[in-house]
């Protein structure tokens, strides 16, 4: 049995040969079916718990698509076609479910072929509205719930660069932004520029991130301000109002009132150093028809903000509404010029002005920490949120907004998983905002955590907080052999809640539950599985110590039909992603639950387990700081050592894993763990490194959660660096990037010189570069071709590896 158990994995292993061509290849059938395979439709519910949008999406789009024209200016990436986000997940069907009944309904009048996007649900949940992009246009549609008729509302196209596409006002109003000319009109490229290209900083410093698609140009700055110009429209029963004049609005939004609008204007000059949410900006409140009645705040670049975690701008911040109140605008500014570092009894400020804006700014409320924000309640009751990312806590504090009385709730470690309390249960107000719902008189709070993390697992909860005693009543939790999540309190008081419930083996679905009534639940959907190959596949999430105590968890998965004592130990695939904390104690905790469903994305490590490996997904890599004094990264390179060695050995112990066939991978700071993992260990006999940085001198100012700087501690960004030892790697690595990675650091140059630099040393190294894809992947023909290169890397190297006694001299 055990030879014919392996006999099967190792002829499928040369079905699949890269072609030497250079064209397309195809994973494993198994693998390009559960890649491909159709998920379970995205839902959303309306107040009343009577009416289910369920909404489909294509899996992956062509590289073909990929390829269409695209614009990378301030930050962002523009179709230059139709003035919209050039990357997006397009929804293919859209259709309605009454729960009552449970009977589906086909919705008519949608465009065909749809490619909708941004669903929402008007205030009265009589309507949604989504928006449909075509080749040269974005359109606005809505959709009547009693008729299940679909219906185009704009007559001008919409702009959706910058910022959201849309909002609802009230059931009948709308507000959009909308182009002004075709976007065939674009200013060409000139063949010969005006001059070269100028940046200029006079003795001012201005520490920035690595951002990607920034402005590199005039000529980008003449086009982002074509495409990012729009006009304001009030649509209201189909007939359209301009509202004031045409500009580049960052956002906009209605006051609970229904009388003002809240408006961030991005203005000149346009920044080459940070994107376009930093650019300067105009604050103000205008009346509907978009005239300045208050200017609130002219906010100058984001280049000017200090580098390091919890320091701010020293200019006001976060403008929002009160959601209980009619029309009174708030924000948050620093009392210390910005620096966390400075001495201060109160840190932030937080202020208010009432409509009609004529007044001074009253002052609400002051913070010991950086102000995070506010859980909005009565004239009684506000939360108020706090922290420090740096030293990783937070406070939740209750205030009373008539009395000016602030009592703390509760002060955490935001790495601690077991204290949370999750997210406040909301309510709408009379303005249709949403509020703080209390129960029992208004001496409770209801919260809704859907992680809930405890020794045992993840067991979500939903539990009622005494503000007088502080101390919570769990109500409902999941059961132990499920992962069960409320997604809606439909009923505070009767505790009627919609939940998501599934297992290992059973896909996730949709429940009616009502606590008070005691009533069996009611099954609203019944979804089916998409991955039959997964089935008999065992999954169990791990638990072991590493060196220094303290303890780590993995989701283990087994191939279908394998017996450890028939079969021996398999080949093994770890896949991780590396967390710093300041707690040991915090980093110990068993986050995860092995009785989720196993959802498959091109990312997932897991189509391996179908071709014969062991793998541990999720497998913990904690970074511990070691002292008060101390940071996390102080040691990186011994605890990544000590996490590994520990995964390694519990595999082994266990005798499922063989430790002379170890490999090891992950993607962007994972595939930076992984290169350091064969850099400095002996460990594994390949790595699969996905949109790394390997080279943390490109990175100088920060990473990860890193706020150092290179010239504040040069050692340690060399020492964390594996391309500064990529003369030690000689364990097979497979690097991949997208050739238009976007992500903050992770710059395809990163990829590219770890391979010069590991071949130039005599490494084992491929590099493959994914045409058009940015930090994460979509096109189709991409992904199969990774997952196929991922899959003969790890034949080669892993499963059919030499002996380590037969191991060439370095390798």
């Amino acid at each position: 049995m055990k030879k014919l158990f392996f006999l099967f994995l190792l002829a499928s292993s040369f079905a699949n040969a890269q072609t030497s061509d250079g064209s397309y290849t195809q994973p494993p059938k198994a693998i390009a079916d559960m890649l491909l395979a159709k998920a379970p439709p995205a839902v959303s519910v309306d107040d009343k718990g009577k009416w289910m949008v369920l909404s489909e999406s294509n899996s992956y789009p062509s590289v073909e698509e990929l390829a269409q024209p695209e614009l990378k200016i301030a930050g962002m990436r523009i179709n230059p076609a139709n003035y919209a986000p050039s990357r997006q997940n397009f929804i293919n069907n859209i259709y309605l479910k009454d729960l009552a009944a449970g009977k589906e309904y086909k919705i008519s009048g949608l465009p065909s072929p749809l490619f909708a996007g941004s669903v929402s649900w008007s205030p009265d949940y009589k309507q949604f509205a989504f928006t449909q992009t075509l080749k040269d246009k974005v359109d606005l549609y809505v959709v009547d719930i009693a008729t299940q008729k679909a219906r185009k509302l704009n007559k001008t196209p919409l702009n959706l660069i910058g910022g959201a596409a849309y909002q609802w006002v009230d059931g009948q109003t709308l507000i959009y932004r909308s182009t002004l000319k075709p976007a065939s009109a674009a200013p060409p490229k000139p063949l010969m520029p005006k001059g070269p290209t100028m940046q200029e900083n006079f003795g001012k410093a201005i520490p920035r991130p690595t951002f990607q698609d920034l402005i590199k140009s005039p000529y980008d700055e003449e086009l982002f301000a074509f495409f990012g110009t729009s006009q304001l429209i009030r649509n209201k029963g189909g007939v359209e109002t301009k509202i004031g004049e045409p500009g580049i609005y960052n956002s906009v939004s209605v006051s609970p009132d229904k009388k003002y609008l809240l408006v961030r204007q991005l203005q000149k000059p346009f920044s080459y150093s940070v994107p376009a949410g930093g650019f300067p900006t105009l604050v103000t409140i205008r009346d509907l028809n978009g005239k300045i009645v208050k200017e609130l705040a002219n906010l100058p670049s984001a280049e000017t903000a200090p580098s390091g975690n919890d320091n701010v701008q020293n200019v006001p911040r976060g403008f929002d509404w009160r959601d209980d109140m009619a029309a009174t605008v708030y924000w948050a500014s620093p009392l210390d010029s910005g620096l966390i570092k400075n001495k201060m009894d109160y840190h932030d400020a937080v202020y208010a002005l009432n409509a009609p804006f004529t007044g001074e700014a009253q002052l609400l409320f002051k913070t010991k920490l950086r102000y995070r924000s506010v859980n909005w309640g009565n004239a009684q009751l506000a939360l108020i949120n706090e922290g420090l990312t740096g030293k990783q806590t937070t406070t939740m504090s209750r205030w009373n907004p008539t009395t000016g009385d602030i009592e703390k709730l509760q002060e955490r470690n935001t790495t601690d998983a077991y204290t949370s309390m999750g997210f406040p249960v909301g309510e709408n107000n009379a303005w249709g905002r949403d509020v703080l719902k209390t129960i029992d008189n208004g001496s409770k709070l209801l919260f809704n955590n859907t992680t809930g993390s405890s020794p045992k697992g993840d067991l979500p909860f939903l539990a009622s907080f005494d503000l007088n005693t502080k101390k919570s009543e769990i109500l409902w939790r999941s059961n132990e052999n499920y992962f069960e999540y409320v997604v809606k309190v439909l009923d505070a008081d009767r505790l009627t809640l919609i939940t998501r419930k599934e297992s290992e083996k059973e896909v996730p679905n949709f429940w009616l539950k009502d606590l008070k009534a005691r009533i069996a639940d009611r099954m609203l959907t019944k979804f089916d599985n998409p991955y039959p190959q997964m089935e008999g596949v065992s999954k169990e999430k791990i638990k072991y110590k590493r060196a220094d105590g303290v303890d780590l968890t993995g989701d283990l998965y087994l191939p279908k039909g394998y017996d450890k004592n028939r079969d021996g130990k398999l080949p093994v695939f770890i896949w991780a992603y590396p967390a710093e904390y300041n707690s040991a104690a915090d980093a110990a905790q068993v986050r995860g639950s092995e009785h989720r469903f196993t959802m498959i994305n091109w990312g997932s490590t897991i189509y391996y387990v179908t071709q014969g490996y062991a793998v541990l997904n999720n497998a913990e890599m904690p970074i511990v700081a070691t002292g008060k004094d101390k940071k996390p990264n102080d040691n990186f390179i011994d605890q990544l050592t000590m996490n590994a060695e520990a995964a390694v050995h519990v595999l082994d112990s266990i005798g499922v894993g063989d430790p002379n066939r170890m490999s090891v991978g992950g993607h962007s700071y994972g595939a930076f763990m992984t290169a350091n993992l064969l850099a400095h260990t002996k460990l594994f006999r390949a790595g699969i490194a996905r949109s790394g940085a390997y080279n943390r001198t490109l990175t100088p100012f920060g990473f990860q959660n890193e706020d150092r700087t290179y010239w504040q501690d040069p050692e340690l960004y060399n020492k964390m660096s594996p391309f500064m030892y990529a003369d030690s790697i000689k364990t097979p690595i497979l690097l991949v990037h997208g050739e238009m990675d976007d992500n903050t650091g992770t710059f395809p140059i990163q990829s590219e010189r770890m391979f010069n630099a590991i071949k130039g040393n005599g490494g084992t190294v491929k590099f493959l570069s994914l045409p058009y894809e940015a930090h994460g992947y979509r096109g189709k023909e991409n992904i199969l071709h990774m997952l196929n290169e991922q899959y003969q890397w790890l034949e080669k190297y892993v499963k059919h590896a030499e002996p380590k006694s037969e191991l060439k001299k370095g390798f």
